[in-house]
Formats: structure tokens, sequence, C-alpha cells
């Protein structure tokens, strides 16, 4: 007996030290910063949403370890992509609650390769739009079950809906990955959670439709997850809650509230994208340029002072189909970012980093959107992605020799 005794500990006390490192290695929140492995975690990264669509063909996944091979090259280390699918060819979700197994293997794949390459990856579980189905999909259904369907904004108002968007926040969660064996929700590989790209609701410009919506989603899951982080993936733009900072706003409103929304207390961060040459149109690059000063500026206070949790520039990019396009111009928009992000986090402030729209690797011209970023194609802008990279790194190390003096 005592012989089995000392192995059951010795497994035992293996069976923790695993435990505990893995639970060391989830990005977590500590007021106005995220933290890993006890020190404060500053990062820049990228969106890539096709990352599960092209991992779903296995004679595709070179794409894969490529695009993430070139990112950490240049000091990338987070990636947004979308945990969702639900229109199209190949969809994740055909029906409510009825999965593709081979899409499901491609995001198995995505996870499986970014925690080999030391990338984490925030994991977006719907769209605002029709793009890849959708709420308007999720509105198609309930619609096709009888449900009294007046506009696409009653995803966040229709109780069959909501029931169909928890399902499939349960389905993701639940996911043991056919690869690692690691149920989704306790792989670290995983940042965060992200509950809609870009949600908004016209038909109700007080926020309120919204921030209800945030507040039931967020607490269902945590109810699941209760380790990683989650954000709302909210554009920024301001409320009626605080309409004299309204005036910082594109002229039109989305039904969202920028500080209401990520004052939810199951929000664990904030976030904000950046797109002037999409918001404003009619106006020169002088123009977009001072706007996003003051964009980026009002964000990172509000986010410090007023909502005091950590802030991501989530996604960012300044198109070349645009017809004043210079390199110079999107060079120009990504400094401002960047010198924005830096001058806060220098400081212990907020801003952690910066994830531009959109990485691409070579052989995907089908997916350019005149914002991709091929590193190999824009020289200039690949040394500023990765100038900022080591900017931050160097952050980061000051300040965790900063904490082990300390101790």
């Amino acid at each position: 007996m005592k012989k089995w005794g000392v192995l059951f500990l010795f497994i035992f006390l293996i069976h923790e030290q695993n435990r505990v490192g893995a639970e060391d290695e989830f990005i977590r929140r500590e007021g106005v910063n995220f933290m890993l492995n006890g020190s404060p975690f500053y990062a820049n990264g990228f969106n890539a949403y096709w990352l599960m669509y092209i991992a779903s063909d296995p004679s595709q996944r070179n794409k894969i370890s490529s695009a993430f091979l070139e990112a950490v090259n240049h000091g990338l280390t987070i990636a947004r992509t979308w945990a969702f699918k639900d229109a199209g060819d190949s969809p994740l979700q055909y029906s409510p609650g009825s999965y593709n197994e081979q899409m499901f293997q491609g995001l198995d794949f995505v996870i499986f390769e970014a925690r080999k390459y030391g990338i984490k990856l925030i994991l977006s579980l719907v769209n605002n739009y029709e793009d890849y189905g959708g709420k308007k999909q999720y509105v198609n259904w309930a619609r096709n079950q009888g449900q009294n369907i007046s506009s696409d904004d009653d995803f966040f108002t229709n109780s069959v809906v909501k029931e169909y968007y928890k399902n499939h926040i349960k389905a993701v969660l639940t996911r043991h990955n056919s690869i690692t064996g690691i149920v989704y929700k306790d792989d670290p590989t995983v940042m965060a959670w992200e509950l809609m790209n870009e949600p908004r609701c016209t038909t109700d410009a007080s926020g309120r439709t919204i921030q209800a919506w945030i507040s039931e989603m967020a607490s269902y899951l945590k109810s699941i997850d209760s380790k990683h982080l989650l954000e709302a993936g909210l554009e920024g733009f301001y409320g009626q809650s605080d309409s004299h900072r309204q005036q910082n706003n594109p002229n039109f409103e989305v039904g969202t509230d920028f500080i209401a929304n990520n004052q939810i207390v199951d929000i664990d961060f904030a976030t904000v994208h950046s797109y002037p040459d999409q918001w404003l149109t009619r106006q020169n690059d002088e123009a977009q340029i001072s706007f996003l000063n003051k964009w980026l500026q009002s964000h990172i206070q509000d986010a410090q002072n007023i909502i005091q949790k950590p802030l991501l520039f989530a996604e960012f990019g300044k198109s070349s189909k645009d017809p004043a396009y210079s390199t110079y111009q999107r060079d120009l928009l990504f400094h401002k970012v960047y010198t924005a992000i830096y001058s806060s986090a220098g400081g212990g402030g907020v801003a952690a980093g910066g994830l531009f729209w959109q990485l691409l690797t070579e052989g995907m011209d089908n997916f350019r959107d005149g914002y991709e970023i091929i590193f190999d194609e824009s020289p200039s802008t690949a040394s500023l992605i990765a100038e900022e990279s080591q900017k931050l790194n160097k952050i980061r190390k000051m300040y965790t020799s900063l904490r082990n003096i300390e101790k």
C-alpha cells in the first residue's frame, strides 16, 4: 500500500503542476492591464477572419502555418478570427445546433497551430453583417420556424433567436479539439471570446437593446467559461448616455454605447475599430487623420478614467481601393495608431495593442479587400509593424523587471 500511495502522490503532484502551469498560461485582467504569468501583457496582432475556412481544407493548411510564421517574425502574437460561419459554402453551423465536423476540425487546427507558434487567439462568435451568415441568418432560421420577425435587429430581442445563439456559444466553448483533446474553454491558446463582430442595432439608437443583449449573453458565456476574457466586439461609437462625447463619432448612430456597454461587469476589456476612410468618405486624408487622432485619444482617456479596463484597437486599416490611396497615407495611419498605443502603454496605461485588418499570405488573391497586408508586398508597412511590436515587447520586459525587483 505504501508503494501505491507514493505513486499516487507522485502522479497527483505531476497533475497539479501541469494544471497550475496551464492556468498560468491564461491571459487575465488586473485593473487596466492584461497579465500573463504574473507580468503585464502588451502585444500587437492582426485580423485573419479566414483561418478556419482555409484550414477546413487540409491541403490548404500550409497557409495557416505560413501566416503564423510571418506574423511571429514581425513580433505579432495575437490573431483575431471567426469562430462562426452560418451560411454560404461549407458553413460551420448549417442549421441551429447542427454543425459541419470538417469546418470544426479546421478551427481545431487553427488553435493547435496558434499554440505551436505562441499566438493567442480572439475568437468571434457571430457577425453583425450578412457575410458568413450573421444575425440575418439567425433571424431567418427563426422566421422559418414561424417566429414573427420584423427586422434583422430582432436578433437581439427574440427569445428563439437568442436561444439559437446561446446554443452556438455552448457548442464552441465545449468543443473537444480533435487534435489536442483540450476543450476550447480550457485552452489558454484562446485569449478571449468576442460576442459579435461589430454589433449594431440601428432600430434602437438609445443603445438599450444592445446593452441588455450584451449583459445577457456575457453572463451566459461566463457561466460556461470563467477562465477566459470576454469582449463585446464594439467599434467604439459613443451613445446617447454620453451626448457630449457623441461629437467624437462619425456622423451616424448604430445603437451602441462605448462607455455603458463596456462597463458591463462580465466584459473584461474594451475594443475600438478605426476606419476613417470608410466613415469620412467625403473628407480628405488630412481631415481623416485629424479625426483619427481625436478618436484614439478620447477612447484611451475614457477607457483609462471611466471604464477602467484594458483597451485593444482591434481593427484598423486603410484601403488601397480608395482613389486617393498611397502607401505613405496607410503608413501614416498605422504610425498614428501605434504611437497612441505606445504612449499609453509606456505609462502603464490601458492601451495594450493593435490588430490591423487584415493579414494575408501568398496565393490568397480571392481574399484581397484593399486592406490586406502581405509583408513581402509592403516592406515599409511591415517595418512599422515589426518596430511597434519590438517597442511593446520592451515595455513588457521593463514592467516584468520592475515587478521582479519589487518581489
